[in-house]
């Protein structure tokens, strides 16, 4: 029944990205209104799987790498959904939605019932460390859509190119808004995420710090984000400066995701 719900989520989800696509090809507001209350619906039909996912699993519902493509689904589509109460901007559900869709696809791949569980996996931190840490990744993919839709805006902007395309962005100001609110709580975030996991590595493998190559990755997102939210906030570094740093945070955060598992040797499963 479980499994009935997660496929059900992944065509509305379907369904919304379509809906964004026909609102930007269209030109029509109300169309990517219309996309993104489908995409509220995904969302519920999503959070209902994960739910009942973890009362079955009774531990973390997030321990292999298709779990986790699913979570961050449902993350970025939740976070994206409270900016778009808060502020508006629907339109931002077309630059969203499409990577949603993509990891939604790439997690139906191998989701399958909770299977034997390694022990080191039924503890608390490791709960704490997913969830916080691939939550934090979420935002930091908001924050990113954001940046990209800044920089094209702002040099459509730029080389006096203004259509309706431009006009039905959200502008350069809430842009800049998004992003800079993601990136807070992504670091957050990120931040319990890394000291969970801390904590976790010292009750598996004795030390708080392994220099796995993904903590190392992760940890280099860290920094970037805590220099520009020091920037920001010490000399009002904005706009486009702002957008790049959050761009290169995400890049470094992905490759940790989904590229050190191919390159180097970690404990990390995903």
């Amino acid at each position: 029944m479980e499994y009935c719900i997660f496929k059900t989520a992944l065509v509305v989800y379907c369904i919304s990205t379509a809906v964004f696509a026909v609102s930007m090809l269209a030109k029509r507001v109300a169309l990517a209104k219309l996309a993104a209350a489908a995409l509220g619906f995904a969302v519920l039909l999503h959070t209902v799987f994960i739910l009942w996912h973890w009362a079955v699993s009774g531990i973390s519902p997030v321990v292999n790498i298709y779990e986790a493509l699913s979570f961050v689904a449902w993350a970025v589509s939740g976070s994206y959904l409270v900016f778009q109460a808060k502020t508006k901007t629907s339109v931002l559900g077309a630059f969203v939605s499409p990577p949603v869709l993509l990891l939604m696809i790439a997690a139906s791949a191998g989701i399958a019932g909770p299977g034997e569980i390694d022990s080191s996996l039924e503890t608390y931190w490791v709960t704490v460390h997913v969830i916080f840490t691939l939550t934090g990744t979420a935002f930091f993919a908001l924050a990113c859509c954001a940046a990209l839709m800044y920089l094209v805006q702002d040099r459509l902007i730029r080389k006096r190119k203004v259509s309706d395309f431009i006009r039905l962005l959200p502008s350069l100001g809430d842009l800049d808004k998004i992003n800079h609110v993601s990136v807070v709580w992504g670091f957050l975030l990120l931040t319990v995420g890394i000291v969970s996991g801390s904590f976790w590595a010292r009750t598996a493998w004795g030390e708080h710090l392994l220099w796995d190559a993904k903590q190392v990755a992760t940890l280099a997102a860290w920094v970037l984000c805590a220099l520009l939210l020091h920037q920001r906030l010490a000399i009002g570094w904005k706009g486009k400066r702002a957008a790049y740093l959050s761009i290169g945070a995400f890049i470094i955060l992905l490759f940790s995701f989904v590229g050190v598992n191919m390159f180097f040797p970690t404990v990390h499963r995903f």
